[in-house]
């Protein structure tokens, strides 16, 4: 990442809490860093006047971005946008809805198509904590359960696969060490499968993985060395036949690189413990900086205009692809926003708060209307406060349909997870530890066998 890009990064946070403005950045750091600066404003505000939650909406945005817009700028916002979501608690609540649906439905796709696969995951999982808090709880619950039980299982696991990669002799000689990382799921993409794949979650099976960071010396192979250390693999533990998936002999689009193997941790005795099946990511240091950090960004080619527009080529093709993948279900409404729905109610109930039919809603106004309802001045000034965007001490039509608009999201999002628990409260509430492994060894066994 070059030295631009940072002190963009960095501006920004300034710029919007109006430390700084515009003219200042272009005095003091060129005119390259002000467009730059503009271009991820641009960014941010790409999502703001168009309804996200529809999924065809949300691609086109995805696909202005990477169009319209420098690379780096949408990599500035991405990070800024990590910033924001883990300190949401300080704006109000419709800010945190709005915010968490704009990661989900832009933010977390574009950073999986620019090859931030990690940031990705992050983004998915706080925005989906923030907008379907109980369908989360049920998820986070059901694989606390499975990580629990796990745990020691992994910790045994990292430490005898690494003594058997030192003690292997072609890897020794070509490798100056390895690094073992534990990994579990993540909520978000376990609920996607659970619900929107409509999985058993008998066939969720990458809750439990590994992932190996090979060293190679700068001699050596290292998709050699990557291979070697799948045969150490798959003579220590049971490969599950057809889910080995080589991305490092084919990349995917985004330029990731790695070797995906499953294997069977369970006990091999008659009664012995059965377990999840783990995953174990086999890649390189530079394969694993790429994947986490994001291939453009590794490969340092955001700094080269030429190779930047061979990359905005790649992304749109890829976004086009993860269009087709990502098609998160979009928040529904039921019965308890229907009477509110349309620009012509909001219009009408706007007209019959207005009284005097000036084009604002007073304080007097919302007093008598709370009044008629039996509440008091109290409730009035309190109701003011959370519609009057400005402060100005009175309503516009654009702040009510705004506010109309958040009860709506509100109460959409409600409903979808509503929606979300109930399905996972059916799908899990029958799998207990045991009736789940039975049901896994079954199918796993039959793998086997018939492979």
């Amino acid at each position: 990442m070059d030295a631009e890009v940072i002190s963009v990064g960095i501006v920004r946070q300034a710029l919007d809490a109006g430390a700084v403005n515009m003219a200042d950045v272009e005095a003091q750091l060129g005119p390259g860093a002000a467009t730059l600066l503009r271009e991820s404003l641009a960014v941010k505000d790409a999502p703001s006047r168009v309804d996200v939650s529809d999924e065809e909406v949300a691609s086109a945005v995805r696909k202005s971005c990477l169009s319209s817009f420098d690379i780096r700028a949408v990599i500035i916002e991405l990070a800024l946008k990590l910033d924001a979501m883990k300190h949401l608690d300080a704006v109000p609540k419709h800010q945190q809805r709005t915010t968490s649906l704009e990661v989900l439905k832009v933010y977390a796709p574009l950073a999986h198509t620019v090859g931030a696969g990690a940031l990705s995951k992050e983004l998915e999982d706080l925005s989906f904590w923030r907008l379907y808090p109980q369908a989360y709880a049920k998820i986070d619950q059901w694989l606390s359960d499975q990580e629990v039980d796990c745990k020691n299982v992994l910790a045994t696991s990292k430490e005898d696969l690494l003594r058997a990669l030192t003690a292997d002799e072609e890897l020794h000689r070509t490798v100056d060490g390895a690094d073992i990382k534990g990994r579990y799921k993540s909520r978000f993409s376990a609920m996607k499968k659970l619900v929107k794949d409509g999985r058993r979650p008998e066939d969720v099976n990458d809750i439990l993985g590994m992932r190996v960071i090979l060293h190679p010396r700068p001699d050596a192979d290292g998709c050699r060395a990557c291979v070697r250390t799948h045969e150490v693999i798959r003579a220590m533990w049971k490969e599950v036949p057809g889910r080995t998936k080589d991305y490092i002999t084919r990349p995917k689009g985004d330029g990731y690189q790695s070797l995906h193997v499953a294997v069977d941790m369970s006990d091999p005795a008659p009664e012995g413990k059965k377990r999840p099946l783990m995953e174990i990511q086999i890649r390189t240091k530079d394969m694993d900086a790429a994947a986490v950090f994001g291939h453009a960004l590794y490969k340092g080619c955001l700094t080269d205009p030429d190779e930047s527009q061979k990359l905005k080529a790649i992304m749109l093709a890829a976004a086009e692809v993860a269009a087709q993948h990502l098609r998160d279900d979009e928040p529904t409404g039921g019965g308890a926003t229907a009477a509110i729905t349309g620009v012509g109610n909001v219009d009408r109930a706007f007209r019959q708060l207005d009284k005097n039919g000036d084009g604002r809603i007073s304080m007097e106004e919302l007093t008598e209307l709370m009044d008629d309802l039996g509440a008091g001045g109290q409730d009035a000034e309190e109701l003011m406060r959370l519609l009057d965007d400005n402060n100005d001490g009175s309503l516009t039509s654009d702040e009510f349909a705004l506010f109309q608009k958040r009860v709506e999201l509100k109460a959409k999002l409600e409903d979808k997870d509503d929606e979300y628990k109930e399905i996972l409260k059916e799908k899990l509430q029958t799998v207990d530890k045991t009736g789940l492994i039975h049901v896994y060894r079954k199918n796993l066994s039959d793998k086997l066998v018939t492979n």
